[in-house]
């Protein structure tokens, strides 16, 4: 535990200070956001780092200390979740752009040993090709990012498209009202 703060926080704003206040009293905020107001304020209002910890509920005042050497750069932005947290993607862009070119191609009887496209069917014909230790479950990702899912048919489809046998032959037709039917 050091004695002397060698980043102390910077003199608040009065709009910084209301919209701390106004996120440690709220009820509608997540925890975390709460908890880094809490620990902002205390400081604020002079107390240690080992304090404000206590305060807010953290185990170690070196949390509060990042958080306001955050807090001194970035302003309010230091509440929310730094970015860069979880996985990052593993696949490029010609990667993905493989895998829904696979899942267009209609399947082969004989070499995919299947009429329509199952996530296991389509990683084993994946993986026979380029991408050799391909889950089913980033096809799955990269499906469902792209616009496709799965559907009653058993088969992969781009949502909000279907094709329509005219009398000029068959033709594929978008829905616009799709976005908002996802959304509900």
């Amino acid at each position: 535990m050091s004695k002397i703060q060698k980043d102390p926080l910077r003199e608040l704003s009065q709009q910084e200070e209301q919209a701390l206040q106004k996120l440690a009293k709220s009820t509608s905020e997540r925890m975390d956001i709460i908890k880094r107001a809490n620990a902002l304020l205390s400081v604020r209002a002079g107390k240690s780092y080992t304090e404000a910890a206590i305060v807010a509920g953290y185990k170690s005042n070196d949390t509060i200390s990042r958080l306001v050497s955050r807090f001194n750069q970035h302003g309010l932005l230091a509440l929310s979740i730094a970015t860069g947290r979880g996985c990052k993607p593993t696949y490029t862009s010609a990667q993905q752009t493989r895998i829904l070119a696979e899942v267009q191609r209609k399947p082969d009887h004989q070499e995919d040993q299947t009429g329509i496209w199952s996530l296991m069917t389509l990683r084993r014909a994946l993986r026979k090709t380029d991408l050799p230790h391909v889950s089913a479950e980033t096809i799955r990702q990269v499906l469902h990012e792209s616009g496709y899912s799965y559907q009653r048919t058993r088969t992969w489809c781009r949502t909000g498209y279907a094709l329509r046998k005219r009398k000029s032959g068959t033709v594929t037709v978008y829905d616009p009202e799709t976005p908002k039917k996802k959304t509900n």
